[in-house]
C-alpha cells in the first residue's frame, strides 16, 4: 500500500470537487490517501509520501493562485527531486498555460510526473470527475 498525499487550493469549488475525486481514484487503488488544503499541507514533508497530487486552479492570467498555493508551491518544490507527482486543476478561460508553466516549473524542478496533468474546463461533469478518479489510480 502507497502512502499518498492530495494537495489543492479551490476558490469556486471545482478544484475540490477534482482533488475528491483523485483521492478517491487512489483509495479505489488500496492507497493510504490524505487530502490536506494548501494550509493544511504547509509543513508537511513530502518525503512522508510515496506520491503527491497537486491541485491548483488557472488564475488571472493564467498563473497559479497567489496568496496561498504558490507560496506552498515555491516552498516546497525543491523537495520534490525525484518525487512522483501529479498536478491537476480547472480553469474557465485560455488554454492551459498555466499548466504547462506549472509542468515545466515542476520537471525543472526535478519531480517525476505520473501521468499527463489534468485540466476541465469549469465545474467537473460526471466524465470529468471519471478523468480525476483515474488520474489518482
Amino acid at each position: 500500500m502507497s502512502k499518498k498525499a492530495v494537495v489543492y487550493w479551490s476558490g469556486t469549488g471545482n478544484t475540490e470537487a477534482m482533488a475528491k475525486a483523485v483521492a478517491e481514484g487512489m483509495k479505489e487503488n488500496g492507497d493510504e490517501v490524505t487530502i490536506f488544503t494548501v494550509s493544511e499541507f504547509s509543513g508537511t514533508n513530502p518525503a512522508d509520501f510515496d506520491l503527491i497530487a497537486f491541485g491548483c486552479p488557472a488564475m488571472g492570467s493564467e498563473v497559479l493562485e497567489e496568496m496561498e498555493f504558490q507560496p506552498m508551491w515555491d516552498a516546497v518544490k525543491s523537495q520534490l527531486k525525484g518525487k512522483s507527482i501529479l498536478l491537476f486543476g480547472s480553469y474557465g478561460w485560455g488554454s492551459g498555460e498555466w499548466m504547462e508553466a506549472w509542468k515545466a516549473d515542476a520537471e525543472a524542478e526535478g519531480a517525476v510526473l505520473a501521468k499527463d496533468p489534468l485540466i476541465l474546463n469549469g465545474t467537473p461533469d460526471e466524465d470529468g470527475l471519471n478523468q480525476c478518479k483515474a488520474l489518482g489510480k
